[in-house]
């Protein structure tokens, strides 16, 4: 028996799907936000040395990298609990974002640091620029110009792997698509709508970056 396609039951629940994509965008964008922040700090301390710091970041990107990002959601929003340290859902899960991205972050800004040239930073200290003046203008600019793509790309995979926040009843896209689902018991057509959506919020998400990125750190138009 030919299967009958019926988007109408999936579509028909819009709102809920809308709503979870602004959850979504809304957990990314603090995400990334507090994530390449974290990234920073972090490959400054790595890049430069700067003891004890740079041992605590280097094992805490061990860690980060070599563990599920749902077993380290279900650390924060299951475990932690147990030691008296309780959170919403939302939190936990712009909390695992962020430390997820921040390890990252970290090593792929550490990369665009250390290509900075040494006579950059000898000609910044020739000119009296303090040690801030000089991370800032001669260091740190350059490296996110050099890395940028790299971030974005970085920043989208942690968007995508936000769907797993529905194992905690985060409110996001595929907790839309999986309520819609239970209801409607049209499996192929919900996740072919949820699909397409995560499609196009990284396409969006994508070219809102770089256009970012070349507007307040390349500092020229495409």
């Amino acid at each position: 028996m030919a299967y009958q396609f019926d988007f109408a039951p999936v579509l028909q629940h819009s709102d809920l799907l809308l709503t979870g994509a602004a959850f979504t965008l809304a957990l990314t964008a603090v995400g990334a936000v507090l994530g390449i922040g974290l990234g920073i700090v972090g490959a400054l301390c790595r890049a430069w040395k700067i003891s004890p710091f740079d041992r605590l970041f280097g094992l805490y990107v061990e860690v980060i990298r070599n563990t599920p990002f749902l077993v380290q959601l279900f650390f924060i929003f299951f475990g932690l609990p147990s030691l008296g340290v309780k959170m919403t859902e939302w939190h936990a899960a712009v909390l695992a974002m962020v430390i997820n991205l921040g390890a990252y972050s970290t090593e792929i800004i550490r990369a665009g640091i250390q290509a900075t040239p040494r006579g950059q930073i000898e000609a910044a200290s020739s000119l009296a620029l303090t040690r801030l003046q000089t991370f800032r203008h001669v260091v740190l600019r350059p490296a996110l110009t050099r890395v940028w793509p790299a971030l974005v790309s970085q920043v989208i995979i942690v968007m995508l792997g936000s769907s797993v926040c529905s194992q905690i009843a985060a409110e996001e896209l595929t907790f839309a698509a999986n309520f819609i689902q239970s209801r409607n018991f049209r499996a192929f057509e919900t996740y072919f709508v949820t699909t397409a959506m995560y499609f196009v919020m990284a396409l969006l998400i994508r070219q809102l970056l770089m256009r970012l990125g070349q507007r307040f750190i390349v500092g020229r138009p495409r």
